[in-house]
């Protein structure tokens, strides 16, 4: 990585001044971001944080003053050719003709782990990660808040698998529990099964939302009970009905999650569990945990003063097992099967209380691994509607931004006639679902706006893609093989500059995108990247300059179309080369 030798270079000047190892110095050197003010240095040094009394409020005057003496102890050498001093830190700039030859080497060398390669992730040992989410319920519509889970659990375990830790992907499907029982009853009154085999999601939910009416009726529920006892007793034709369901609606998530781009490792799902639930209540109870209460149901008390002032139900009246019970099973299985370092639970922050008692529970078990178990939880979207309505399956919102991108470009007049629009469409479309649900902090709340997220200026993922297919076509024009032999001295101008310096940064992007797992991070980084290459494209131009200077040119936008592109990937957009 090439920030991490210059890193290093600065950190072994320093070191010697300040008599401190060159490790401890090198996460305390950051890359400055570009600037408009156009003329900032490369690196910074934050003095508070090579301070030993950092704990106490510093004034900035001090931190000032500290700055000032320790810039005029350092000497410029061949990597820094600029020192400064400035409001708490210490200011590098590299050797310009340096800078361009280094940075655009590593990228063209690095290619896809451009960024992952770098030292800031030495001290991270390499782990395996199971990561849950998407898990939707089988006939029932495909909540807002599964695309969520899914789009937000992709980009965590595409990060994770790009810097280097085996992950295991893991769909946990709501494929059990009473509405089974209903559902049961709704086929056999009003079910089909040529519709069941061709469109298994939309003839559930139909069947679903008929028998839902009719379960006002007593007989209805009683019915619906009966099937789901037999169904939990393993009665033959009961079972086989419920495998269908969820054979068929198996085969068209795949299909589905496909069009997204997602993949699973394991398909798993509550009904795999209904067994393994009695085990662990089972434990519960031999490690006198378990507690019945007067009206009969099982509960754990999580309460410190042991008063029942928090506790957690896990078994009904009728001895029949709950979701969270299903849950713990689940956890307990997969640590047995995996021997996992860390698992991840992505689901909406509705969900945050229930994870809590999961891993309290987990905890009072004596399951110590329950610390390394993690739930990153997101915000509702408000106000994604299609034009038919309101979204009811998956399909339909992916339908939706293909006919809306479509439409905007053939109303483009810069729209070129392009192999396959719909294809293109659809993953223009998602690149402006993806970024407009990733420019904030997983945990709010937004606005869902159609308008907003098709934009094609400004920051939306339709800008991504067209910077991505510009900079191809451009490479496309001018030959696109990597150069090598580039005089750099032809990159000095401020523009080119800004590209090298935010390239310098992608590496502390990515570190600090590891650390909390918000893509916001990563999508700030690259809507900089276009904004930076859009001006670079209009002032830099390729075609009529000299071959040396359209040469050094062409290695620069190479290098940003590179980096934009590997970044696109990880938040699970697939960068188009047309549109």
């Amino acid at each position: 990585m090439a920030a991490c030798a210059f890193r290093r270079s600065i950190a072994s000047q320093l070191s010697k001044v300040l008599d401190l190892p060159p490790e401890n110095l090198i996460k305390s050197i950051s890359a400055v971001p570009v600037s408009k003010k156009r003329h900032v240095a490369d690196f910074q040094l934050s003095i508070a944080s090579i301070t030993e009394d950092s704990s106490s409020n510093h004034l900035a005057q001090d931190l000032q003053l500290r700055a000032q003496k320790l810039a005029e102890r350092l000497k410029c050498d061949a990597v820094v050719s600029e020192i400064s001093a400035g409001p708490g830190t210490v200011n590098f700039t590299i050797n310009r003709e340096l800078l361009a030859k280094t940075v655009l080497q590593q990228v063209l060398k690095d290619g896809s782990e451009y960024g992952v390669k770098s030292e800031l992730f030495s001290t991270v040992p390499k782990q395996k990660a199971v990561v849950e989410f998407s898990s939707p319920n089988i006939a029932k519509k495909f909540h807002i808040g599964h695309l969520r889970s899914t789009i937000v659990g992709n980009f965590i375990a595409n990060l994770k698998a790009a810097l280097g830790h085996e992950v295991i992907r893991i769909n946990y499907l709501g494929d059990w529990g009473m509405q089974f029982g209903l559902l049961g009853v709704g086929f056999q009154r009003f079910g089909n099964k040529e519709k069941l085999k061709f469109s298994p999601l939309q003839h559930l939910f139909e069947v679903y939302v008929q028998i839902n009416k009719a379960a006002e009726d007593e007989n209805t529920k009683k019915l619906a009970k009966e099937f789901f006892r037999k169904l939990e007793e393993h009665n033959e034709e009961m079972l086989s009905l419920w495998k269908q369901f969820r054979d068929f609606s198996i085969e068209e998530y795949i299909r589905i999650y496909k069009r997204l781009g997602v993949h699973f490792d394991e398909y798993s799902g509550e009904s795999f569990y209904q067994e393994k639930s009695q085990e662990v209540l089972k434990m519960l109870e031999d490690k006198g945990l378990l507690q019945k209460t007067i009206e009969g149901t099982g509960i754990v008390d999580l309460s410190e003063k042991k008063d029942l002032s928090s506790f957690s139900t896990v078994v009904r009246s009728d001895g029949t097992s709950l979701y969270i019970t299903r849950d713990l099973a689940a956890a307990i299985d997969r640590m047995n099967k995996h021997r996992w370092d860390t698992m991840i639970y992505v689901t909406d922050k509705s969900q945050s209380s229930h994870f809590q008692h999961l891993f309290q529970i987990l905890k009072l078990m004596g399951c110590d691994w329950a610390e390394r178990c993690q739930h990153v939880s997101f915000g509702l979207v408000q106000g994604m509607k299609t034009r038919r309505g309101e979204v009811v399956f998956l399909e339909d919102v992916l339908n939706e931004v293909r006919s809306r991108m479509l439409e905007n470009m053939a109303s483009t007049k810069t729209t070129k006639a392009i192999e396959d629009p719909m294809e293109t469409a659809e993953k223009v479309g998602l690149a402006a679902l993806i970024i407009q649900d990733f420019r904030g902090l997983l945990s709010s709340d937004y606005q869902f706006s159609w308008d907003r997220a098709f934009q094609s200026r400004g920051d939306t993922g339709v800008f991504l893609q067209y910077t991505h297919a510009r900079l191809h076509s451009l490479e496309q024009m001018h030959g696109n093989e990597q150069l090598t032999d580039i005089n750099v001295a032809c990159l000095q101008e401020p523009d080119a500059i800004s590209i090298l310096q935010h390239l310098l940064r992608y590496d502390e992007v990515l570190y600090r995108a590891s650390q909390d797992l918000q893509p916001k991070h990563i999508v700030s980084y690259l809507l900089t990247l276009s904004h930076l290459a859009a001006v670079a494209h209009k002032n830099l131009p390729v075609k009529g300059s000299a071959p040396e200077l359209a040469q050094a040119r062409l290695s620069l936008f190479q290098a940003a179309r590179s980096v934009l592109a590997n970044g696109m990937k990880l938040l699970g957009i697939t960068p188009v080369t047309q549109m």
